[in-house]
Parts: structure tokens; sequence; C-alpha cells
């Protein structure tokens, strides 16, 4: 069986096993693929011969599309390939590619693949120290941008060749491919082991870790992703995520193409959720997937009645709310399906299509991903039902795990201690090993001696009309030692006042037990990376700092003569 075929016959095991969650764990095997593989050209330029079905589809705000066959953008691929190859970019080489969601960063991943280079994606909203930050660590020998933006690395310094998508002066304009001949690129040569990708993470509580991946641990062990957005051959599937980041590989490249669906990019300035309820309708979008910020925002919109082709409702990227998975199926009628993964890995966790889903949890193990619970006190797996840190088990052969942090060892010896990568995450299994988040180890407090899992203490405050989001961290005080304290940024139409301070503390106070109780807000804009993930850590700094004594700007439960004397403990 040649590698093709291996590769299709484990995407088709999964494809089979749909809603059979407990027999795809216990029969699905990841493929043999022999000495080397090469996606681009051992998959993709397969699946796209003679294959004109839509691959791509661009929809910008104003209505306009722009369409791409999968053969189309094959030959395309191979001439940017030869182009590419033709200006210096070898086998192995960084690539840096900052490029936002437009037809070019489609053709330079698979071009750039089909040499057998390393892809460094990077978002266009970087800033100059990021930037000589990923050129220098990362040893980047070739950047590709638009022209709009070759400015920005007037100052950053490197060998590196400068190609632009437009002309623009002293950089090689990769349009020139499309004059050329077409003819199909030879394979590389690439090992399963060889790297493919390198990842700054988006540093939510320290500088950037930089992952490495290789041919196989997103190419191939993205199935598992597939698997848990419940993709089919011929599928139309709008993510909703900005280039640069995991999360856009894993769902508007990867896991779609490996289904054979359609990917199904919606390009806006502002984020408007009327109009990307019409675009589910109007564009017959079979599935969807957007992080929980998006949910909240549709659920707060009018959803209206179910777009007729949807099938599929996902989210990822941030916990996922219980109270939103209700809205939705009450509107809908479908369950909005969490799951959970990481830059570091492919999607590992996840409520899988046809299962049932428990509120508040993500999920159960994903097929091929070896999820254990550690107990960090033991370092031993938990047994039944328990909690500890999400890891997996690196004796059981965790393919889609990144190689490690390049040029970290400290960083990645600790990543890989015990014979486990952890991932940082704290969650709880219960007797059917379903998993349900708690938080970063770094997020879960004490107060009053009770542990506080901040990812609770939100998903209530959220509910609330007034909350768009919400970050609980703890804040120092003499007596319980931290009490929860909520930044709160608010909806359009509520004002930072008492009044508002206390609806919501009155709202989480019926909804929480007594020793979750949320003793003080804050009305305040979150910070957040550029990922838009909220730094939790800063929020934390911002506390302690001020040693509790608050900065003018906060309300206390201790105000409000509504709620009667405060007991303490």
């Amino acid at each position: 069986m040649n590698v093709t075929d291996a590769y299709r016959a484990s995407r088709d095991q999964l494809l089979s096993l749909r809603g059979e969650h407990a027999r795809a764990v216990a029969e699905f095997r990841w493929p043999e693929l022999g000495e080397r593989f090469n996606w681009a050209v051992d998959w993709f330029n397969a699946i796209a011969r003679d294959n004109d079905r839509p691959a791509l589809v661009l929809l910008e705000e104003d209505g306009t599309a722009t369409q791409r066959g999968f053969a189309e953008l094959a030959r395309a691929s191979d001439r940017l390939a030869a182009w590419l190859a033709a200006h210096g970019v070898r086998k192995g080489d960084p690539v840096v590619l900052m490029l936002g969601n437009q037809v070019e960063l489609w053709e330079c991943m698979l071009a750039v693949m089909k040499l057998g280079a390393v892809i460094m994606p990077t978002t266009p909203a970087v800033g100059p120290a990021d930037l000589v930050d990923r050129i220098g660590r990362g040893g980047a020998r070739h950047v590709i941008c638009n022209a709009a933006d070759v400015g920005r690395f007037a100052h950053v310094p490197g060998d590196y060749t400068r190609i632009s998508v437009g002309a623009a002066e002293g950089w090689a304009d990769l349009r020139g491919a499309a004059a050329l001949e077409h003819a199909p690129v030879g394979h590389p040569g690439t090992a399963p082991g060889d790297p493919l990708l390198l990842y700054f993470t988006s540093g939510t509580t320290s500088r950037p870790k930089l992952v490495e991946h290789t041919q196989v641990s997103y190419p191939v062990g993205h199935v598992s992703t597939m698997y848990w957005l419940g993709l089919r051959p011929g599928d139309v599937h709008l993510n909703i995520s900005s280039p640069g980041w995991a999360k856009h590989a894993w769902s508007s490249f990867f896991a779609p193409w490996i289904a054979e669906a359609t990917i199904l990019v919606y390009t806006y300035r502002r984020f408007d959720a009327a109009a990307l309820l019409r675009r589910l309708r109007e564009l017959e979008v079979t599935s969807f997937c957007a992080p929980p910020t998006v949910w909240r925002m549709l659920i707060k919109a009018e959803l209206g009645e179910r777009p007729v082709a949807l099938r599929e409702a996902v989210a990822a990227g941030e916990p996922l709310n219980p109270e939103v998975i209700e809205q939705v199926r009450r509107a809908w009628g479908l369950t909005v399906r969490d799951g959970f993964g990481q830059t570091e890995t492919t999607a590992q966790v996840g409520n899988t299509p046809g299962s049932p889903v428990r509120p508040g949890s993500m999920g159960r193990p994903l097929p091929g991903i070896p999820v254990v619970l550690v107990d960090p006190v033991t370092g031993r797996q938990v047994s039944g039902v328990g909690e500890g840190e999400i890891c997996l088990d690196l004796s059981r052969r965790p393919l889609p795990l990144m190689t490690g942090y390049q040029d970290d060892i400290e960083r990645d010896a600790e990543a890989m201690a015990g014979g486990y990568y952890h991932t940082g995450d704290v969650a709880a299994v219960d007797d059917e090993g379903y998993i349900t988040y708690i938080g970063r180890t770094d997020d879960v407090f004490k107060a009053s001696d009770y542990k506080i899992s901040p990812f609770e203490l939100e998903s209530v405050l959220i509910e609330h009309p007034a909350v768009a989001e919400a970050a609980v961290v703890p804040a120092p005080d003499p007596v319980r030692l931290a009490v929860p304290k909520a930044y709160i940024a608010l909806t359009p139409g509520h004002a930072p006042t008492r009044e508002t301070a206390l609806s919501i503390l009155r709202y989480a106070r019926e909804r929480l037990a007594p020793y979750q109780r949320i003793r003080r807000i804050e009305f305040h804009e979150l910070p957040k990376t550029i990922s838009g993930k909220i730094r939790r850590v800063e929020l934390r700094a911002r506390e302690n700092e001020s040693a509790g004594q608050g900065n003018g700007a906060e309300w206390r439960e201790d105000q409000f003569p509504e709620f009667g004397p405060t007991r303490r403990g």
C-alpha cells in the first residue's frame, strides 16, 4: 500500500466510525508511512488531480468572493514552488509567512511544503519587537509578506530573502510565478520526522515559546481534528480564526482538506453578528467552528432560525460556557461541541459528533491521542474519578505532539518530565471518562482554603446581560488569603455604575456557592495577547501590586448594604 492509500485508509476508518466514539478510540491506528512523506505532494496533489470541486472560497464583507478548485490550487502551488526554488528557497529553510486571509496564503503554505522548507506562520498583527524576535530565534532564511507590510521589516536585521505579494522596491514579487509553465513538483524527499512548522505560542503567561512540528505531527495528526469537527467529503466548513495561529492551520487548512471539504473564509474589518449569521445561511455552510467569544456575541444577537445546511457547530480556543450551549440548542436544535488542544498538539479532547454531550465538559480523549490526568503532587496517573493536569502519555506514541520547544532545553525538559507531556491545564474526569476543564495551573487559586476555578465563576458572570467578557483572579485579602475578583468588560448600553456592579454581584451570589462568591468587581478592558487570549497574568500582577487595597475603581461587596453584614471566613 502506498503512502496516499495508507493515509486515506486511516482517514476513512474514522469517517466510518462517526457516532461510535468508543470504537473509534479502540480501533483507530495511525497510518504507517514509511521513510518519506510530504502532505502537499502525497495527499493534496493526489486528491486534487482532475478535481475541480471548490477547495477554497474567500468571501469579503461586501459579498465579493474568490474561489479556487482543488486542481487549480495544486497547479498554482506547483508553479509557486518552482518560482520560490529559483529564488533560493531550499529544503529545511525556515520561511516567515506573514499574510492575511488571501489566496496567496494557501498557495504559499502548499508551495513551501512541496519544497520541504519550514513554514513559520506569522500574524500580520505582530509588532516590530516580535518580528525581530521571530526572525532571530526562528533563524528565518526567507520572508513572504504583502507589499503594504514590507516597511515593517526595514529595521529587522537578518540575511533573509525578501519576497512580497505585489511590487515593492528591493523585494521579489511572487505574482511572477503565475507566468511560469506548469510542471508537477517532484517529491522533496522529506522524512516523517523532518521539520515542517515553527509556531510561536501566544504567550499568555510568559515569553512566547517556539514550537516545532514535523511532516506528520500536524499533517497526519489532524485526522483527529477532522473527526472532532465532524467533517465529511464535500462539506463547506467555515472557521473563524486569524492567520498566523495554530487554530488557523487546524480548521482552515489541514482538517478540511484531509476530509476533502471546502474551506470557506469570511473576511471582515469589524465583527457583525447579523452579517455572519446571514452568510451561514446564504452559503449553505455545513460545519461552523468559532471561539467562545464569537458564540457569545451570536447568542446576544438574534440567532433566528437554524441555517438549513448547518450540521456541525463547534467551539475552540477557550473553554465553552454551558449557557452558550443551551441557548444555541434552544434556538437551532444543534449542540455546540467543545474541544481542547494546543499549538503543541492537534485536538486532544472533544465532544465528537453523535456522542452525548455533558454540559460543561470538553468531551473525551480523541482517537489516537493518549490523554491522561496526572496528579501534580504524586506525579501518578489519576485512576477513575479525580482531578489532575491534562497530559499525554509519552510511552504510547503521541504522533500529533510537537518535537519540542526549539532552543529551550529548560522548558522542553519541564514539558516532558516524568514520561508525560504536560499541557499546564487542570481538569476533572468523571466515571465515564468525560473531562471538564478547571483552569491553567497558574490560574487556579485558593480562597479561604477552597480551590477556585476561574472558569467556573466566569461561566456564571457572562450569563449576565451586562457582561461581555470576564476574567477572575485572586485579590490579596488579610483574612481569606485571597478572594475572587472579577475584571469585567461590559456589553454596549451598560455603564460602569454602582447599579451595574450591584446587579452583577447579586446575580453571581444567587448562582455560586458561598466559597465561590465574587467579592470584588472592576470594570476594565481585559488585556489580551495578539491572538485574543486573556492575559490573566497581567491582572494577577495588578492585584499583587495593590496588595489588596484596590485602586479606587473597584466595587467591593461590603460597599453594598443591600447584602447585609459580610460574614468572614
